[in-house]
């Protein structure tokens, strides 16, 4: 365990959130601690589902899909004052939360037309390889017997001493 107590590290964390969206360098540079232990703590800060946007960029544009899918649920059940509340404490705007939310049920609605499309696109693919394996076993047919019609051939030649 490090030598940081929890409220110290929470703190710190803090200030990776919306309304500073320090950068984890000035905060490392802030609070004299090592810019891989400002990362570490991020990470285990979302680990535990808590939405934190990369703050090296400025904006709703630095929050990850992750996060916004997390901005997403965690707002699901608010009324709209909760929502504006939860905007102003994280530094968004409720229409950016709505677009999100529209991307969100958009990429659903996305995703199962992609798996209805992948599955037309596997049937004919299936057919398409059964008319090939019909035609393999037919060119497969055709060449055993010109096969064996050669052999018999040969046979012949040398059983009778006539070309055919």
């Amino acid at each position: 365990m490090s030598g940081y107590s929890e409220e110290r590290r929470a703190a710190i964390v803090a200030k990776l959130l919306p309304p500073q969206n320090l950068s984890p360098r000035a905060v490392a540079e802030q609070e004299g601690i090592s810019l891989p232990t400002v990362y570490k703590w991020r990470k285990e800060a979302r680990a535990a589902g808590r939405c934190l946007p990369d703050a090296d960029a400025t904006g709703s544009k630095s929050w990850s899909s992750k996060d916004r899918f997390g901005a997403v649920v965690e707002t699901a059940g608010m009324n709209s004052e909760e929502v504006a509340e939860y905007c102003r404490r994280r530094g968004l705007y409720p229409e950016q939360l709505a677009r999100w939310r529209q991307d969100c049920e958009q990429a659903g609605n996305l995703s199962v037309q992609e798996r209805r499309r992948e599955g037309e696109e596997l049937k004919v693919q299936r057919q398409r390889i059964r008319q090939l394996e019909r035609e393999l076993q037919r060119k497969e047919s055709a060449l055993a017997e010109t096969a064996a019609l050669l052999v018999l051939s040969k046979k012949a030649q040398a059983i009778w001493g006539v070309e055919a």
